[in-house]
């Protein structure tokens, strides 16, 4: 996605532009519902929907290109997301992914329906680390809905340390990949608590929590859990020299870049071609 693509919260003064690509890429999706797009249809989105739903918006450049609408589960119930429409001249441009992450990153598990016959939207879904659930026949058109449902990916912390141009990298014993310094949160932690905690562990850094600083997330599969998917919040802070002490768990530690990438967990080239893009890295 576009660096100029912000992710925000619906405002009333967005209704139009929203049912404008709303009406858009529910006829492009869905030709088989008679009237989709526009009628009733419209006046539900508009006075139900935008209203009732938490709304999230894609913008790009100033201009909204895409909507995405939540509905809050039943007690322990996962929430749901009750469309995702991208305007469709920007679509293939991540607008969707990022919407669908950040529900993930507020709500955790997600689930939702889609028309078995929309298999575009069905083949986005599964790529994102969705599974069918069900099926049932829609009560308002008739159609077949697939139920589709997704864990709540995996959070990590990690951090980016360069040294000439290359990142500090870690694989730990009995595994031939290699991470960033960082890992999963303890209970009662905040992200920058459990990365100056994996760091002291890993590579034997002291960093305060209050001298990292975060510099992005990334959504990534999470390497060797099934195609669970991760939020990975990288930090950047601490020395800027020292050198790797590797913890017990650490078999050892390298400075990869981008011709390492098939060395590196998939999260890892994700990071690369941000640094890359940021000028903080070659290509």
């Amino acid at each position: 996605m576009s660096t100029d693509t912000i992710i925000r919260r619906y405002r009333p003064a967005d209704a139009d532009a929203v049912t404008d690509l709303w009406a858009r890429a529910s006829k492009q999706a869905h030709p088989f519902i008679v009237g989709e797009g526009e009628g009733e249809r419209a006046r539900v989105l508009r006075e139900v929907y935008l209203v009732q739903a938490e709304n999230w918006v894609a913008e790009h450049d100033g201009t909204v290109i895409g909507l995405l609408g939540l509905l809050p589960g039943d007690g322990d119930e996962p929430a749901e997301i009750g469309g995702l429409f991208v305007a469709p001249e920007a679509q293939g441009t991540g607008a969707g992914r990022a919407l669908l992450e950040h529900a993930a990153a507020l709500r955790g598990a997600l689930t939702l329906e889609v028309f078995a016959r929309n298999e575009r939207s069905r083949r986005f879904y599964t790529r994102m680390g969705f599974t069918e659930s069900g099926r049932r026949p829609d009560e308002e058109t008739g159609h077949e809905l697939v139920a589709m449902e997704r864990v709540a990916p995996l959070k990590s912390v990690s951090w980016l340390h360069l040294r000439d141009g290359l990142l500090l990298s870690v694989r730990t014993a009995g595994n031939d990949t290699f991470y960033l310094p960082g890992g999963k949160y303890e209970p009662g932690e905040t992200a920058a608590e459990a990365l100056s905690r994996e760091l002291a562990e890993e590579v034997g850094v002291v960093v305060p929590a209050d001298e990292l600083t975060v510099a992005f997330d990334i959504h990534a599969v999470a390497h060797g859990r099934g195609g669970r998917r991760l939020h990975m919040t990288c930090f950047t802070g601490g020395p800027e020299t020292f050198e790797p002490v590797p913890g017990r768990e650490i078999a050892e530690f390298a400075w990869l870049g981008p011709d390492d990438a098939d060395r590196c967990a998939p999260a890892f080239r994700q990071v690369v071609a941000r640094l890359v893009a940021d000028g903080r890295m070659a290509g």
